[in-house]
């Protein structure tokens, strides 16, 4: 039996963000159970518009050229019917002004300032590392906020974010950065690219922007 159009623009569009992902991480980012979220992929599988990739370094469902096509119309459709989309520009600028300070920090994370690997040794200097990453928090749980009051898609970003320094905070810093986890550094970056979606925007005419204003 076919789903419903609102589920199925839930797995294409948590598929856009994450890239490519595990049927698990793809029905947490969708609000969906696991298995529903198997069978509307199931289901696009037959469609064409997605596929499971099963190499040896990366593993997980990714959209095809139709699917990603079709997610980005749904998305666009959506943004236009509710009228939100001054609202996200809006709130996209001011998570642009963070973007940057969140890059810093993981960096920062991973290697120390002589350009050596953080071997995280050093409590101290790991402790003020995670200090500005939860003052980033502090600052962009509002923003979130105000988004999922725009749109309640985006309402489990808020929640995701702070799990993650939550668990950095208890000392497991794998919640950092590490790609395969929903750490801190992997829910911002689907956010970043879901607000990028919503608006239209591709990287390359962001990054285009940012050197202009630099």
């Amino acid at each position: 039996m076919p789903h419903s159009p609102h589920i199925v623009q839930r797995v294409l569009h948590a598929l856009r963000t994450k890239g490519m992902a595990e049927v698990d991480a793809l029905a947490r980012a969708a609000g969906l159970s696991s298995n529903q979220a198997a069978a509307v992929l199931d289901e696009l599988g037959e469609q064409g518009w997605v596929r499971y990739r099963d190499g040896k370094r990366a593993k997980g469902w990714m959209l095809l050229g139709e699917g990603r096509a079709e997610a980005e119309r749904m998305v666009a459709a959506e943004v236009d019917q509710s009228g939100v989309k001054p609202l996200i520009q809006e709130h996209y600028e001011s998570f642009r002004v963070l973007d940057p300070e969140l890059k810093v920090v993981c960096t920062d994370f991973q290697v120390r300032g002589d350009q050596t690997l953080n071997d995280h040794t050093d409590p101290d200097y790991d402790a003020a590392v995670i200090a500005r990453l939860a003052e980033i928090n502090r600052r962009v749980q509002p923003i979130l906020a105000q988004l999922a009051e725009a749109l309640d898609r985006f309402g489990h970003y808020g929640g995701r974010l702070e799990y993650a320094l939550n668990q950095v905070l208890s000392g497991d810093i794998n919640w950092f950065t590490k790609p395969s986890l929903d750490s801190y550094h992997e829910v911002w970056f689907e956010l970043h690219e879901d607000l990028l979606v919503s608006l239209g925007i591709d990287r390359a005419t962001e990054l285009a922007a940012d050197s202009a204003d630099a």
